[in-house]
C-alpha cells in the first residue's frame, strides 16, 4: 500500500473517530442530536431506557479523541503498531457482536429492537470500517 493511500485512510479514520467523539461530547452536554428527544436517542443509540451519564459520555469522547491522536501519528515503531493493533481488534470485536445482534453481551442493557436494528445497519459497519482504518494506519510506513 502506498504512503499516499495510508495517509488518506489515516485521515478518514481520524475524521470518523473525531466526529463520533464530538457526538459523545454533545450527548454528555445534554443534546439528543440527531434525534428529537433523549428518550429516542437512548432507545436507538444506547438500546436502554436512559442515556448514560455525562461522565460516561465524556469518557467515551476522550477515548475516541485519544484513538484519533494515535491514528494520526505515522506508526514507525513496534509499540505504537501494537497499540493500534489492539485498538483495531477492539473495533472488530464490537462490530462482530453488533452484526450478531449480541452487543448486549459486551454492553449490558443494549437490547432494544430499535438499537439492534441500528447496530446492524449503522454502528457495526462503522466499527468494522474503523477496525480496518486503524489496522491500515498501524502498518509500517514505507
Amino acid at each position: 500500500m502506498t504512503s499516499a493511500v495510508t495517509t488518506c485512510v489515516r485521515a478518514a479514520t481520524c475524521g470518523v473517530l473525531l466526529t463520533a467523539g464530538g457526538l459523545h461530547l454533545a450527548w454528555g452536554r445534554g443534546s439528543s442530536f440527531p434525534f428529537a428527544t433523549s428518550a429516542s436517542l437512548a432507545d436507538k443509540v444506547v438500546g436502554a431506557p436512559r442515556t448514560p451519564s455525562p461522565g460516561a459520555c465524556y469518557a467515551v469522547a476522550s477515548g475516541l479523541a485519544a484513538a484519533a491522536a494515535l491514528v494520526a501519528i505515522p506508526s514507525r515503531n513496534r509499540p505504537h503498531r501494537l497499540v493500534l493493533g489492539a485498538l483495531a481488534t477492539v473495533f472488530a470485536v464490537r462490530a462482530a457482536f453488533g452484526f450478531a445482534g449480541r452487543t448486549d453481551l459486551i454492553v449490558p442493557g443494549s437490547s432494544s429492537s430499535a438499537f439492534r436494528r441500528n447496530d446492524r445497519r449503522v454502528f457495526s459497519p462503522i466499527c468494522l470500517g474503523l477496525a480496518l482504518g486503524v489496522a491500515t494506519a498501524g502498518r509500517a510506513d514505507p
